[in-house]
């Protein structure tokens, strides 16, 4: 059996854990509940579930079968399928789009991620006798406008991921999610039972899932695309590589759809869990924005106890250091591929170079404040390429490649096992609903920024 150099995962729970765990991150636990406060809750929810079901779900199977396939680094995938297939060695370039997408949001992502560090010591230090939160959005503010704080945490959290990356599939990213996803849990259940108790469980559960329906319109369909999209780690090449490391005898889609029903759990579950907070303490699940998270919760934590801050930025914490990896994977794994360097220094020579990156999203949040790229700032401006532009776009190039160019055979190899009637409703959603969803989807994002 061909195996990948880089190693494999020992089980289909251990696949399942790492891919939740790249798809599980600060999109599931801060922009999920704050999207779904700004679009009307449960007319949202509705549409970004069916956004999972019709595209993100075939979509994610497509990236782990090209995967399991090439068991090599994405860019280096591509050219071995496209060669075994007679297409052009054009398609690779689906491969080091997904990278240089992937390292892009690294970037910017290490740094929102950098905040979670801050505020988790905020709530430390009030929990050992220091001083609480006053005032949150002075805190708040006040943390965006020191460069010099933002990048020793942006740094203190790219050392975090580059410490897992750099040990290997098995001994770094195995053995982190095996203890990060099961703690992340138990910390979401902890502040689903915190919000419980405040006896507006109900009133979330309404606002979550009682869809109204006049609510639903292009925008939140494109909004729950998008976040479809970033939720479940699609088009930036990180499903497929994860994909690389798993074992033949593991079903794909059985492995796909736990990794789809486990990242929407939590986007569930986290709104659940902070939506009746917001609504006991705030008094309206509306209209959070961004900053629901950093300015409004503290303002409950205030009231709940040091402790369910601590909690809750540390949850943050864990959730956005289990995607980090999975971005910095994929680019890992080429240089160690293509050149002499080890695993160690490839993953510290990618972080650094998203490191450095990053600090222009660091500067536009103060010095570089009125510095203006199309009319964006800088961090909305890299988030914008490629989150909003290069994930739909790899997400559909890659149900054409798969839908269309890939030979049959080896889809057929792939879904082994699989009943013929379920292998036929994927190929029709990846061949027409998905590309076709998608690409509706990006053409009216372009044209609603641009």
């Amino acid at each position: 059996m061909q195996q990948s150099m880089h190693g494999m995962w020992s089980s289909r729970l251990a696949f399942i854990l790492a891919a939740a765990g790249s798809a599980v991150g600060l999109g599931n636990i801060w922009r999920f509940p704050y999207l779904a406060s700004d679009h009307g809750g449960g007319a949202f929810v509705l549409v970004y579930l069916a956004c999972i079901a019709l595209c993100g779900l075939p979509i994610l199977i497509a990236e782990v079968m090209i995967g399991r396939h090439g068991h090599r680094s994405p860019v280096l995938t591509f050219q071995e399928i496209a060669a075994q297939t007679g297409a052009s060695r054009a398609w690779s370039g689906i491969g080091w789009m997904g990278m240089v997408a992937g390292v892009l949001i690294l970037s910017f992502y290490s740094v929102v991620a950098g905040w979670t560090l801050h505020y988790t010591w905020l709530y430390l230090r009030e929990l050992l006798g220091g001083p609480g939160i006053a005032d949150p959005s002075a805190t708040f503010g006040e943390l965006l406008g020191n460069p010099l704080e933002l990048t020793l945490w942006h740094a203190a959290f790219m050392l975090m991921t580059v410490a897992v990356v750099a040990l290997g599939v098995e001994k770094g990213l195995e053995r982190a999610v095996k203890f990060l996803m099961p703690a992340l849990f138990g910390m979401l259940f902890l502040l689903l039972g915190w919000g419980a108790t405040t006896g507006h469980l109900g009133d979330a559960a309404v606002f979550l899932f009682k869809p109204d329906f006049s609510r639903i319109d292009g925008a939140v369909f494109l909004t729950a695309m998008g976040q479809a999209f970033f939720s479940l780690s699609l088009g930036m090449c990180a499903m497929m590589t994860y994909g690389a490391y798993l074992p033949r005898e593991v079903s794909i889609p059985r492995a796909a759809i736990g990794v789809a029903l486990t990242d929407t759990a939590v986007a569930l579950l986290a709104g659940l869990a902070i939506f009746p907070i917001v609504i006991q303490y705030i008094g309206t699940p509306t209209g959070g924005g961004p900053g629901l998270i950093f300015t409004s919760l503290p303002n409950a934590f205030a009231q709940m106890g040091a402790l369910s801050g601590l909690v809750f930025f540390f949850l943050l914490v864990v959730a956005a250091w289990t995607s980090s990896i999975s971005l910095l994977e994929p680019t890992t794994a080429y240089l160690v591929e293509r050149t002499r360097l080890s695993r160690r220094a490839a993953a510290a020579s990618v972080a650094a170079l998203a490191w450095l990156l990053g600090l222009a999203s660091v500067l536009s949040l103060n010095r570089w404040q009125e510095v203006r790229i199309l009319g964006f700032g800088i961090m909305d401006f890299i988030e914008l390429v490629a989150n909003d532009l290069m994930l739909p776009l790899g997400g559909f190039l890659i149900s054409v490649f798969v839908g269309w160019v890939l030979s049959g055979r080896i889809v057929r190899e792939q879904f082994e096992g699989v009943p013929e009637a379920v292998f036929r409703a994927w190929l029709v959603l990846v061949r027409y609903v998905a590309p076709i969803l998608v690409g509706i989807v990006l053409v009216r994002g372009v044209m609603a920024r641009f």
